[in-house]
């Protein structure tokens, strides 16, 4: 039997997983590979795009004949189309110290509740469109991985390691990556859910891009990183290293906004000159913000 999540466990709210019909999974590359998905490919065969004539061969499905180009020519032609592919896609999430953190506009909302709830959304789009999915968490010592596979059951199963999932530590080392390497095949969609503090992460990814995966980075921010709120004094720790800095809200503010809008201006650089398409989502967001700017059918879903 499948295993089941309840209702009221549902990491996709109501509305936003409404909105998910204006939303299509996509590759910039055609997928390549054969199936029964949504997504272009240079291969041949029963498609939905005409492509060209070709002759009759045994085995042929009846079906494909054109019977019209018959009577006029007294030969089996068979119309050859462009066949649809799935694509596979991974969802990389990480689960470091640091996606524990959350703010107070949002009480009870973490990074990691983020991750989880994107993760959810890319895999429920993925079922409709009868592609393949897997899921794979790194943070502390562990590696926690789905194998890609297809259909709700499959769904199933990774939601419920994504409701499994907390956060501890700090980035794997590369050794414990290696299960990660062995899984995500060249040619796959990997979209990694980070806050991409942790310069190995961003590393992975560019690594994963140079190797021919295609790869999408999200990047997880809270509002009071976007907006530092701070007046008077505070004590500012890292969750990962337990380091802590005193320091006056106020007046540390301007020197902080504009050192973390640089810092995010030189990341989404650093990505785009790899390949990466890269998308921030700060906590105090709709949900679906990020998805709606890589995935949309309405503006061709061509990412930031």
């Amino acid at each position: 039997m499948s295993p089941s999540i309840p209702a009221h466990h549902d990491l996709i709210p109501a509305d936003v997983r409404a909105r998910l019909g204006t939303l299509r999974l996509a590759m910039r590359q055609p997928a390549g590979a054969q199936g029964h998905g949504v997504h272009h490919s240079r291969s041949r065969g029963a498609g939905l795009e005409f492509a060209q004539y070709r002759a009759y061969e045994p085995g042929d499905s009846l079906r494909q004949i054109d019977w019209k180009l018959y009577a006029r020519s007294d030969k089996f032609f068979v119309r050859e189309a462009e066949r649809d592919s799935p694509l596979t896609a991974w969802l990389l999430l990480d689960t470091s110290a640091s996606m524990a953190q959350g703010d107070a506009v949002r009480p009870g909302w973490s990074r990691l509740d983020a991750a989880k709830a994107l993760a959810a959304c890319a895999i429920e789009l993925a079922v409709r469109q009868g592609d393949r999915f897997g899921v794979i968490a790194a943070g502390g010592t562990s590696l926690h991985a789905v194998p890609a596979g297809g259909g709700a059951r499959h769904r199933d199963r990774c939601l419920l390691e994504l409701h499994r999932l907390s956060a501890s530590g700090a980035w794997p080392g590369q050794q414990r990556l290696r299960p990660l390497w062995e899984g995500i095949h060249a040619g796959t969609l990997a979209i990694v859910l980070s806050d991409c503090f942790d310069e190995n992460v961003v590393s992975l990814a560019e690594r994963l891009a140079a190797a021919r995966r295609e790869v999408i980075v999200v990047q997880l921010l809270t509002t009071e990183e976007r907006d530092f709120p701070f007046r008077g004094g505070h004590r500012f720790r890292d969750p990962e290293s337990g380091d802590e800095v005193l320091g006056d809200g106020a007046a540390v503010r301007d020197e902080f906004v504009k050192r973390f809008a640089s810092a995010r201006a030189t990341l989404a650089r650093r990505l785009a000159a790899g390949g990466i398409r890269h998308v921030e989502y700060v906590l105090d967001q709709p949900l679906d913000a990020p998805l709606r700017v890589l995935f949309s059918t309405r503006h061709g879903g061509t990412g930031a």
